[in-house]
């Protein structure tokens, strides 16, 4: 399993005249959580751009217990639990503390420009292989 912590403090502008955190703003921190992790593992997504490829996410799924609010800093953490093949499963918490707001999941597929499914790159693949050989 892979993790990546990202913190994050609720702007004004994510919340509503409650001062709670709009559901919608959570998948935008699943992202930032998403991108880190994938740099933090020597992806770059936009390096994945240039070379052609797209991650688009195919599904997704969110379940709320406790609201985020106006000018908390919340943790994102998001999990990579097993070695991806052509779909890419990630898992996500948002906590304000030890607190657990949200969990969620994206799965992701590599597609071309022209939008039709692909493989991976090489390049990625073999990252993958060695980032979970070296959890094993």
């Amino acid at each position: 399993m892979i993790e990546s912590r990202t913190q994050i403090t609720v702007r004004y502008a994510e919340t509503d005249m409650m001062g709670i955190v709009y559901h919608g703003n959570y998948l935008p921190w699943f992202e930032v959580g998403r991108t880190t992790l994938l740099k933090e593992c020597g992806i770059v997504y936009r390096d994945l751009e240039t070379q052609g490829y797209r991650l688009p996410v195919i599904e997704l799924g969110t379940k709320f217990f406790r609201p985020a609010l106006y000018d908390d800093t919340v943790t994102v953490i998001t999990r990579l639990k097993e070695r991806p093949m052509l779909r890419i499963r990630l898992d996500y918490e948002v906590r304000r503390g030890d607190e657990l707001l949200v969990t969620g999941f994206t799965i992701h597929t590599f597609i071309n420009k022209a939008g039709e499914p692909v493989r991976p790159p090489a390049a990625y693949t073999e990252k993958m292989r060695e980032l979970f050989a070296a959890k094993s």
